[in-house]
């Protein structure tokens, strides 16, 4: 066990040494070609921890979405555009983005499909699921291609959420009052759900693909398995688990990327951390990790890092970023953005966080996951008993402290 841990640490550390090396060491006023398949923006960077913010849109940005494969960022705006950014250029100078117009309306969320080559969008005036595609030109460049017909008109309030299972066989799609939808791909619905809420305030497909979930006015989440057959075919939406413990209404909650971890944020001035990996059919129950005080307000956004180290809560236009083992607060950045922060994710990697709210995409260095993972490794280092493995372990502390070292003085120009 000692030795995959070990491993682990070093791909992701040596990822994070390479990164920093390209970020600091690049010459200022590098300029890239434009091509037809791109725009490019500039940017000036932010606070130390940031890198540089993403400048696209004319309009306020309203939703996030990485891709399931790490390489893209969708980003929707009341500017009748959805963007499409490479995760690779996150250090960059300059960025390019292919664009995606959307006629006659606006899009207030877009989730990618799991192969990462179309994605879905709920549209603020046509209270609807539109798909787009990708499409490959004559000319070699490549657009995106709205789908011949949008999905009906079903909900009779505004939307909370959209998104799609991670196997492709549902999307879902939940309003504010107590309903969420279950759709096939084509656009018929599968299964409504009643959550009993009262309101909603958030819902979401888990990673894994298997589970719906939602919170609202009453101080739990409910959480549903959308079954489906062994031959494909959808069976029902059954009642799984609920996370019981706040004493107050949930404004958000989000997934790690196992699934096995759940964080809650609530109006009763907390965020709990979860452990979801239960036998649920066996009436085993999930369990509470921890319950940290916080600043939270209606609106507030949490994000939980795929390795489940690092909590980001934000609270109008602030961040806070939190240790998850040991509830301490690593950052509180405020002003972040202008306006209240309309979404928060982290990359698939664990390496940033980004963030909307007013017309610029925010990029954070994930230094709290950076310093976390270093302890784990001083810890594994105490119980080493391989001199072998004490030595490897001691190299890479050090690079990784170089590195997060290097992040933490860069200039901001």
């Amino acid at each position: 066990m000692e030795v995959a841990a070990l491993l682990v640490l070093t791909v992701l550390l040596g990822a994070l040494i390479v990164l920093v090396a390209l970020a600091v060491g690049r010459r200022k006023g590098e300029l890239r070609e434009e091509t037809d398949l791109a725009e490019e923006f500039t940017f000036s960077p932010f606070f130390v921890y940031f890198c540089p913010c993403f400048q696209a849109h004319s309009g306020n940005v309203t939703c996030l979405d990485f891709s399931s494969n790490g390489k893209y960022l969708a980003s929707c705006a009341d500017d009748r555009t959805v963007r499409i950014w490479s995760t690779k250029d996150f250090l960059e100078r300059e960025h390019k983005c292919l664009r995606a117009n959307v006629e006659l309306d606006h899009a207030t969320l877009v989730r990618f499909s799991p192969d990462s080559r179309a994605f879905i969008t709920w549209l603020a005036n046509g209270d609807t699921i539109r798909i787009f595609k990708m499409i490959k030109k004559d000319d070699g460049t490549f657009g995106f291609k709205a789908a011949a017909e949008d999905f009906p008109q079903k909900h009779k309030a505004p939307i909370l959420n959209i998104g799609i299972a991670e196997t492709g066989k549902f999307i879902m799609s939940a309003s504010t009052d107590t309903t969420i939808h279950i759709w096939d791909l084509k656009g018929e619905v599968l299964a409504s759900i009643n959550t009993n809420q009262i309101t909603n305030s958030y819902a979401a497909i888990s990673p894994c693909g298997r589970f719906v979930a939602s919170c609202g006015f009453t101080p739990d989440v409910k959480v549903w398995e959308v079954c489906f057959g062994k031959g494909g075919e959808f069976k029902e939406v059954a009642r799984a688990f609920d996370l019981k413990g706040h004493s107050a209404g949930v404004h958000a909650f989000a997934f790690s990327n196992d699934s096995h971890r759940m964080v809650t944020v609530s109006k009763d001035g907390t965020w709990k951390l979860w452990n979801t990996n239960v036998e649920y059919k066996k009436q085993q129950d999930p369990y509470l990790l921890k319950t940290v005080p916080c600043a939270s307000s209606e609106g507030s956004r949490v994000a939980l890092s795929p390795d489940g180290r690092v909590v980001a809560v934000s609270d109008g236009c602030n961040v806070a970023m939190y240790d998850t083992a040991s509830g301490q607060l690593e950052e509180e950045l405020h002003g972040v953005h202008s306006e209240e922060i309309t979404d928060v994710k982290f990359d698939i990697n664990g390496r940033f966080l980004v963030s909307s709210g007013d017309k610029a995409i925010r990029v954070l260095h994930n230094a709290p996951g950076y310093r976390a993972a270093i302890r784990d490794m001083q810890d594994m280092l105490k119980k080493a008993q391989n001199e072998a493995m004490k030595q490897r372990l001691q190299q890479q502390i050090g690079e990784a402290q170089s590195a997060l070292d290097t992040v933490l003085a860069a200039p901001v120009d």
